[in-house]
């Protein structure tokens, strides 16, 4: 099973390449992605946080579930929505737990890609489905969601972790 990167490495601060090749190899990560998400636990998991540095990522949560490659996100309403958030690549190094923390993300977005067998995706989200998206996204991009957080908090969680 593919292990998740933690927090201070490389891959998890560098922006991802997009899939360009779509063959059994990508159907078998996409399989270990869902396989390493749900054995700890998680929602959604992206590329870098398993040291596949594309543009990918997979999501279980809110009834929802599936793969979106090479995605593109449209922020439909920009009000903000301050809820708890945490990742599996920023743990308690303690507990090995994800380290909770209020982040305020876009109340609805669309994400834009396309799937496994390169068909096109487009879904509209609000909710926790919409928090999901984004939190994927921006680890695509190399960000992670204690960029959000105020310096004070970010240090905080970054000594625990």
């Amino acid at each position: 099973m593919r292990e998740i990167r933690v927090i201070g490495d490389p891959v998890l601060r560098t922006p991802a390449d997009p899939v360009t090749d779509f063959d059994r190899e990508l159907r078998r990560l996409i399989d270990e992605m869902f396989q390493a998400m749900y054995a700890v636990n998680g929602v959604g998991l992206a590329g870098p946080q398993i040291g596949v540095s594309r543009r990918l990522f997979v999501y279980d949560i809110a009834g929802r579930k599936g793969h979106v490659l090479n995605p593109v996100l449209t922020v439909d309403d920009p009000e903000e929505v301050t809820d708890e958030e945490g990742c599996l690549s920023v743990p308690d190094r303690q507990t090995r737990l994800p380290i909770y923390a209020p982040v305020a993300r876009a109340a609805g977005v669309t994400v834009e890609g396309i799937d496994r067998l390169q068909r096109p995706v487009r879904i509209k989200a609000r909710g926790s489905l919409a928090r999901c998206f984004q939190h994927e996204t921006e680890h695509l991009d190399g960000k992670l969601y204690v960029d959000r957080l105020p310096r004070n908090e970010a240090r905080e969680i970054m000594l625990r972790a």
